[in-house]
């Protein structure tokens, strides 16, 4: 295990037993202190894979260690170490707010502290409403609350499982202040979400899971800098009805209608090498009205990495058939 790794996974499998393959040789290391988002569609193996680690679910073959304990073996001083904030809303409805979080706190054996408690339930806009039962809360003020009993007990690592699915934009982003707050006192964060562009905005990490499998780990940066493209369009002030034969630029395309001009390039490319493809047009008679770059998003990124990982799926089921 690197000594900058706080959780580590390798070769890790599970397969239910009605056969379905929900995780299928995980390979992972998560950083200490970093924010780690792992993203995949409906189905890929995200919350599976975060039930094992937080001891929910059963895994199958394979080592699983959090800071340096075995999941398996050690596994009470493992949950000690980690807050879950589940997909769904599991409380008890007939609890008031600060009796929900001060038992939880208890049940992992700490003790009791009334000023970190208040502080916690401060930062997510709870005060005013700790002596109300559950029941009579918002589904946005429950999600909050989710969020204070998984920090109650002031764990090392936080597992957000689509923390921001369904609630309102004051909460998503009183939420985020709040991760970049836990990430500077030393906390690591693993974050799943649909929101990438939430992804985009906090991770330090990016990892994408689908059909079961690690498709890509990568700095975020680094994942933007080596898959993300850039296209440059140039408005034309009048239609061409094609390029001239001597023009050969690659990633260079026509428009239907003939009005705009696309060149696009890879982010990584020298930025001399547009002011070639623009001389070049010039040489050739063509001017332009106007210009706009553009890049793609994480978003972008992830759709085309899980559209190549199903057609290579696809084409290795073909040939062993």
């Amino acid at each position: 295990m690197p000594d900058d790794a706080i959780i580590s996974i390798r070769q890790l499998s599970k397969v239910y037993p009605s056969g379905f393959a929900a995780l299928d040789d995980i390979n992972l290391t998560i950083k200490r202190g970093e924010i780690f988002a792992l993203l995949g569609p409906n189905g890929a193996g995200k919350t599976t894979l975060i039930s094992i680690l937080c001891g929910l679910v059963n895994p199958g073959p394979g080592e699983l260690k959090v800071d340096g304990l075995d999941v398996i073996k050690n596994y009470r001083e493992v949950r000690k170490k980690i807050g879950l904030v589940p997909q769904e809303i599991s409380i008890s409805m007939f609890e008031t707010v600060w009796a929900t979080v001060n038992l939880t706190r208890g049940l992992y054996g700490k003790k009791p502290d009334d000023v970190y408690l208040e502080k916690l339930l401060r930062s997510l806009s709870l005060w005013d409403k700790k002596d109300n039962k559950l029941m009579t809360l918002s589904g946005g003020m429950k999600r909050r609350v989710l969020i204070a009993k998984a920090l109650s007990h002031q764990p090392q690592i936080l597992f957000l499982d689509e923390p921001t699915a369904g609630v309102d934009v004051e909460l998503r982003r009183d939420m985020w202040q709040m991760i970049r707050a836990l990430k500077q006192d030393g906390v690591t964060i693993i974050l799943t979400t649909h929101y990438i562009e939430e992804a985009e905005d906090m991770a330090d990490r990016v990892g994408v899971i689908n059909k079961g499998r690690i498709v890509l780990v990568e700095e975020k940066a680094e994942l933007m800098k080596k898959l993300g493209k850039r296209e440059l369009v140039m408005e034309l002030p009048s239609p061409l009805t094609a390029l001239p034969s001597a023009i050969q630029i690659d990633g260079l395309v026509l428009s239907n209608n003939g009005n705009k001009l696309t060149y696009t390039y890879d982010t990584r490319s020298d930025y001399g090498e547009i002011g070639r493809v623009i001389r070049t047009l010039y040489d050739h008679g063509i001017e332009f009205r106007d210009l706009q770059t553009s890049q793609s998003s994480l978003e972008d990124i992830f759709v085309s990495l899980v559209s190549d990982n199903d057609t290579n799926a696809d084409a290795s089921k073909g040939e062993a058939q």
